[in-house]
């Protein structure tokens, strides 16, 4: 005779029930639902245990409190509109899903590495994600002993194989933006990056290599510099460098959007003009490519829906199934506006 399951036969519990049975009061139960905090470790595991055992299923449009699950994003920055886009994909994405959200900011450099993870193990997430921010093994260590998967977005370097990422076609979108200077005559093609230990930049160069390497284009090193960073400020002044040559390039592939807009100030500062002078491709589709005279061409990395799919894999590991794949790459797209023309005579 087979053993009845917990709960057959009942009625569907309430929040009531639960906190009854669990020996809690009604709003107790509320906050483990929700994800919140202000519940000690044991109460929530023992009322978590009895919502399985109960089979116990909010209902449809219950938003009472916050969400059924918090959700912890830990970024690198927040100044950028890269991180507001992000952002902007995870919260839409967390409230059709019942999901609460709270940021933390992983920032470089700070002596405990493990103060974003102490923040969501307090705050009772149920998952995280994270965007540009590198797990060290201790980490992951920490993470995996309470429980909580993570879903890596953008990764900074190439993940190890346990590890479930998101990204985008970085090769191919740096393939098509230097193929698309080609076609326009262009041979003296410079390459203006971000920081050379990031995956994506990597990535980006790569294509652009080969983009040159197909076109039968040899690259001289000169042509290809890297900046610490992504700030504007380090796109002029890099720019400025190629602009010095002797041999100045006709075209440049920038690896950001926010670089290419220092490339801009930096071709204006010299009396020149864009793409009259030098034509620019950028890369990320950030709302500032719209806002510069002329628009810049750019490479599209589809960010909020990069988030999206983050939040679906995570869902999924949170609920207890593994996803086929652990690294999803989604397509980029080249968006030819005005930055680009033919090299000058």
């Amino acid at each position: 005779m087979s053993r009845p399951q917990p709960g057959a036969g009942r009625s569907r519990p309430t929040m009531a029930t639960i906190a009854r049975e669990a020996g809690v009061s009604v709003p107790t139960v509320s906050k483990v639902l929700n994800g919140w905090s202000e519940v000690a470790p044991h109460t929530r595991e023992r009322v978590e245990q009895l919502l399985r055992e109960r089979g116990y299923v909010r209902r449809r449009g219950d938003r009472s409190g916050a969400a059924q699950s918090m959700i912890e994003v830990v970024i690198d920055s927040l100044d950028n509109s890269w991180a507001a886009a992000l952002l902007a994909g995870l919260e839409s994405a967390c409230f059709e899903r019942n999901f609460g959200i709270a940021v933390s900011v992983a920032r470089p450099g700070r002596r405990d590495d493990h103060e974003w993870v102490d923040t969501a193990i307090a705050r009772g997430s149920r998952g995280v994600v994270a965007a540009l921010v590198e797990l060290t093994r201790s980490q992951r260590r920490r993470l995996d002993s309470a429980g909580i998967p993570c879903v890596v977005l953008d990764p900074v370097a190439t993940p190890d194989e346990s590890i479930y990422s998101v990204g985008a076609t970085n090769w191919a979108g740096g393939r098509m933006a230097t193929e698309h200077l080609v076609a326009l005559g262009h041979r003296r093609i410079g390459l203006l990056g971000g920081p050379p230990e990031l995956l994506c930049v990597q990535a980006r160069v790569a294509g652009y290599r080969a983009a040159m390497e197909r076109a039968g284009v040899g690259v001289p090193d000169h042509y290809v510099r890297y900046g610490e960073d992504f700030n504007t400020y380090t796109g002029r002044d890099l720019t400025a460098e190629f602009l010095a040559m002797a041999d100045p390039p006709t075209a440049l592939f920038v690896c950001s959007d926010t670089l290419a807009l220092g490339a801009y100030r930096a071709v204006a500062e010299h009396g020149l003009s864009v793409p009259a002078d030098l034509s620019i491709v950028g890369f990320d589709d950030r709302p500032e490519s719209h806002w510069v005279s002329p628009r810049l061409t750019t490479v599209r990395q589809p960010i909020e829906e990069m988030a999206v799919t983050a939040l679906d894999v995570l869902a999924k590991l949170i609920q207890g199934s593994r996803p086929r794949s652990r690294r999803v790459e989604l397509s980029t797209i080249l968006l030819e506006r005005e930055s680009t023309g033919t090299p000058p005579s």
